[in-house]
């Protein structure tokens, strides 16, 4: 092997890469890249908590029934009854893996247990709000000590190889994938890795909104180098806005968890008046695609700039304890939640859709895998019930795992290196800087949370024109990490536009004023490449 032959190239380092690499490593050579470092994905910014049926009074066939109820039919019956009968076992997994989760000596389970808006009973184990630090921080130290798995940060995916890329490649049976070309930020070199297997990990595509929860790594990488390889994608309409982002011009992206709600937190007009009871006969605890509607309509309704979450009603030990990071970061921020409501507008926080795979992972690629927020499985559906998310990572993840581990070992071809010999150094890059804006904000502005046909057309519009630079771009410049994330984002953009445009309804999280009605039979929305 070179240094850069590996069993198992996993693409990105949140939980489902963690969990993955973790599970392959006695058996497997792997090697993380990452585009960042290995602690700065989506799943550290996890407040909430991972949902599993840990009481006796409550099961998986409750579990079930609520993630089949806010995906509004379109989640797949058997992978969701698959991920909560092994939800208890990955927690345990976690628990060997040195995590931490919240205590409760009065609970029958030993841990302490949330509820949030679409669950039925309280079953979300969590570590304070700041759940997915904890479980990543634990991760990461077995990683960095495991001898078999090689991290590589700073290191950011061009595109995959794949056979019909190769010259003089004879086994036609099936399109396969061999690697990646790998972009070494620092060093300013395409590296071309060559596995065995390769695993598209790196999360969701919400930072192709204007206002997002996520962290800045959210552009939709692998998702768009599926596409561009030639995987099938599905169910792109369907991104979740988390309906409580903190609304302060100072403070990026910071979610207030679902899990204040669920102990009670009241949203109110700026006048004190809640609103949601009038939207839900849930109120505060309708899933997240009705509160997130509910909010857009009364601020546009209204005027507003954004509305309140008041939890300040809960003794100020309780909120504490709870919500520490929360209860801090609004503190630095100037707003007491113990004594004062917290201004929240709603915010891209998750993407249903993504790469379809099978039950292992699997893409429709020889070799080729994809897991957690990246991947489409059918469990989310139309809309993902709160904290199955990391859940979806944990339990699919170590799936992939199992099977890979069974995949019998191929030869492999050589593969051609990167060729830039007829492209020169960007003598623009306020042009990326230009593209990036103005996609996130018409986005927002024309494919958000309310949608119409005309909305969409003229986003699809905008999106050809910025196909056209981008692309040439693209082929006549040196490749940086700037323009193959606009890349992905364009491509991911593109996706979202062409499955809410094939969608004549509303259902789940996507609403469409010219067809507000949900029809009788729910299908997914299948995207297929001729290439």
């Amino acid at each position: 092997m070179s240094n850069n032959d590996f069993d198992t190239l996993i693409i990105g380092s949140g939980l489902a890469g963690f969990t993955l690499a973790l599970h392959l490593a006695p058996y497997k050579k792997v090697c993380i890249v990452t585009k960042q470092t290995a602690d700065s994905g989506a799943s550290s910014w996890a407040q909430g908590g991972i949902a599993a049926a840990l009481s006796t009074n409550d099961s998986p066939a409750k579990h079930v029934h609520d993630t089949l109820v806010a995906g509004a039919g379109l989640c797949d019956e058997e992978v969701t009854r698959y991920v909560a009968e092994n939800a208890a076992n990955a927690i345990y997994w976690l628990i060997n893996q040195g995590v931490i989760f919240t205590s409760d000596r009065t609970s029958e389970t030993g841990y302490h247990l949330t509820k949030e808006g679409g669950h039925s009973m309280r079953r979300i184990v969590h570590s304070g709000d700041a759940t997915g630090k904890a479980v990543q921080q634990a991760l990461i130290q077995k990683i960095r000590n495991h001898p078999n798995i090689a991290v590589l940060e700073h290191h950011i995916a061009i595109d995959l190889i794949t056979s019909d890329k190769l010259s003089g490649y004879t086994d036609l049976k099936q399109k396969r994938c061999f690697g990646a070309y790998i972009l070494d930020k620092k060093k300013d070199k395409v590296l071309t890795f060559t596995a065995q297997n390769t695993v598209l990990a790196t999360g969701g595509a919400s930072k192709v909104y204007l206002y997002t929860t996520n962290p800045d790594t959210a552009t939709g990488d692998g998702i768009a180098m599926g596409w561009r390889a030639g995987c099938q994608i599905a169910n792109m309409e369907f991104i979740q806005f988390h309906p409580t982002c903190l609304y302060h011009p100072h403070a990026k992206s910071f979610l207030i968890s679902e899990a204040v709600r669920g102990e009670g937190g009241l949203l109110k007009l700026p006048n004190g008046e809640r609103f949601m009871p009038q939207h839900d006969p849930r109120a505060e605890l309708a899933p997240r695609d009705i509160v997130a509607r509910a909010i857009d309509f009364e601020m546009k309704k209204r005027g507003l700039d954004c509305v309140y979450l008041d939890i300040s009603h809960k003794p100020a030990g309780f909120l504490k304890e709870h919500f520490p990071t929360i209860h801090s970061r609004c503190l630095e921020l100037g707003i007491d939640i113990t004594q004062e409501p917290i201004p929240v507008v709603p915010a891209a926080h998750y993407t249903c859709g993504g790469v379809v795979t099978d039950k292992q992972g699997k893409t429709n690629l020889a070799n080729l895998y994809a897991i957690g927020e990246t991947a489409h499985t059918g469990l989310h559906g139309a809309n993902r019930l709160a904290s199955n998310s990391l859940l979806e990572c944990l339990v699919l993840a170590q799936a992939a795992g199992n099977d890979i581990v069974n995949q019998p070992a191929n030869g492999l071809p050589q593969l051609p290196d990167w060729d830039e010999s007829r492209v020169t150094d960007a003598d623009e890059e306020i042009v990326i800087a230009h593209n990036w804006d103005e996609l996130r904000r018409f986005m927002w502005n024309y494919v958000g949370i309310v949608r119409t046909t005309k909305r969409l057309q003229r986003a699809q519009h905008r999106i050809a024109l910025l196909h056209e630079e981008i692309n040439e771009y693209y082929t006549n410049f040196r490749v940086s990490s700037d323009l193959l994330e606009l890349r992905n984002l364009v491509d991911s953009a593109d996706l979202i536009v062409r499955s809410a445009m094939l969608r004549h309804e509303s259902r789940g999280l996507h609403y469409s004023k010219d067809y507000p009605d949900t029809l009788p039979v729910a299908h997914n929305t299948i995207l297929k490449r001729d290439i």
